[in-house]
């Protein structure tokens, strides 16, 4: 198993906590890594039906086989099990006794609101980010393999085949966790309906034109928008939220978490697809905001991420909020540095800082040069994840 980046921050909650609940979508490895941290801890799993029978039907008697507490995983198959849990915490308040994981993150986090808040520290392990994958020998080298081969452990790790592993994944969530989130019983609709946002990735979600292009009704859609996003497979990036003088476009975007999952839905099975796809510039949009995603939640890093688009046109596709100030960040394919990277980015410079809302810019593009320049930044995909964006915007704003 390789080291994960958010690691060191579970080991250290496992000291001062009574519970920990690591949550985040299925294969991203939390059963590996708990085991891992945790050696000496007892195992269950709520995936086993012999197991999920056992704690639904005798709760106590079920918690009474880890008398020194354990790991237990898929914990959200029994979210009844959390209201006991809490009394066996009361009891022996000790830190780092329970080890809980989960795959549904809205559904898991309610019944831990309800049982176990103030009693356990809640963490999420995405997918791979590209540092973590630059620690497997045969991690992606290309920008377009990286978006192709997406970053789910297994795939790495046992050298497997992508369009069949993400065929399997798809079938799995689909017949699995789909049925438990929302029970839908059109499955057939609901993969359409999967593969139209996959088309959408890195744009605005209209509902109604969603709705329409599936079939279905709109308050459907936004069902099973919720589904998508429970199941960690894409989330909503909402509108910056300001002072500003401008009519702000107030749909969230649509991203997802896995590029590998949007590639294989849109049946996109070779790098050299990606070169000429008319999907290019969002699928690696949506890349580079999912890195940024990843990275936040493996380092415990603050400061929020919106977007920018008014009604004139002006688009950031993404913007973080740091206690410096804010970044604006352009996502761009392109392989070649140019001041144009940054043009769009320079123009909501413009609106913010007429609201007296101070900002920086940074461009990341699809090519391999570093570039520091008087208006903004220029850094390679592969660079992403050297960037201290604190450091960076407090030298930034030195240098203006």
């Amino acid at each position: 198993m390789i080291e994960r980046d958010i690691a060191p921050r579970l080991i250290q909650a496992a000291k001062a906590w009574p519970a920990i609940t690591l949550t985040g979508p299925r294969q991203s490895g939390k059963t590996t890594l708990c085991r891992a941290l945790f050696p000496d801890k007892q195992y269950l799993s709520l995936e086993a039906l012999d197991k999920r029978v056992f704690a639904t039907e005798d709760p106590r008697g079920f918690l009474a086989q880890m008398p020194d507490g354990g790991i237990i995983d898929e914990v959200q198959r029994v979210p009844e099990l959390l209201s006991y849990l809490q009394g066996y915490v009361d009891d022996n308040p000790a830190p780092g006794r329970w080890i809980l994981t989960g795959s549904h993150n809205f559904s898991l986090l309610k019944s831990i609101g309800q049982s176990l808040a103030g009693r356990t520290a809640v963490y999420e392990l995405l997918p791979l980010s590209r540092e973590e994958l630059l620690r497997f020998g045969n991690h992606p080298k290309t920008m377009e393999e990286s978006l192709l081969m997406g970053s789910y452990p297994r795939v790495f790790d046992e050298g497997l085949e992508v369009s069949d592993w993400f065929g399997s994944y798809t079938s799995t969530y689909l017949e699995r966790d789909v049925r438990m989130i929302g029970n839908v019983s059109d499955l057939g609709n609901f993969r359409r309906f999967l593969m139209l946002c996959a088309g959408r990735t890195s744009q605005l979600l209209n509902l109604s034109s969603l709705a329409g292009d599936c079939g279905i009704s709109q308050p459907t859609a936004k069902a099973w928008i919720d589904i998508l996003e429970t199941g960690y497979i894409a989330f909503r990036l909402p509108p910056l939220i300001s002072n500003l003088r401008k009519r702000i476009v107030k749909m969230p975007k649509l991203h997802f978490l896995d590029t590998g999952l949007i590639c294989w839905l849109l049946g996109i099975h070779a790098p050299e697809q990606l070169h000429t796809h008319p999907l290019r510039g969002p699928i690696f949009e949506t890349w580079i905001i999912a890195e940024l995603v990843k990275r936040k939640a493996n380092l415990g890093e603050t400061g929020s991420f919106s977007y920018y688009r008014d009604q004139n046109g002006a688009e950031a596709d993404l913007i973080i909020e740091k206690s410096a100030g804010k970044i604006i960040v352009e996502c761009k394919s392109s392989s070649t540095p140019s001041s144009n990277l940054i043009g769009n980015a320079l123009r909501i410079q413009a609106h913010l800082k007429r609201a007296d809302i101070q900002s920086n810019v940074v461009a990341v593009y699809a090519g391999d040069q570093v570039q520091h320049r008087e208006k903004g930044s220029l850094i390679p995909w592969n660079k992403l994840h050297a960037i201290d964006w604190d450091t960076h915007v407090q030298q930034c704003r030195k240098a203006m």
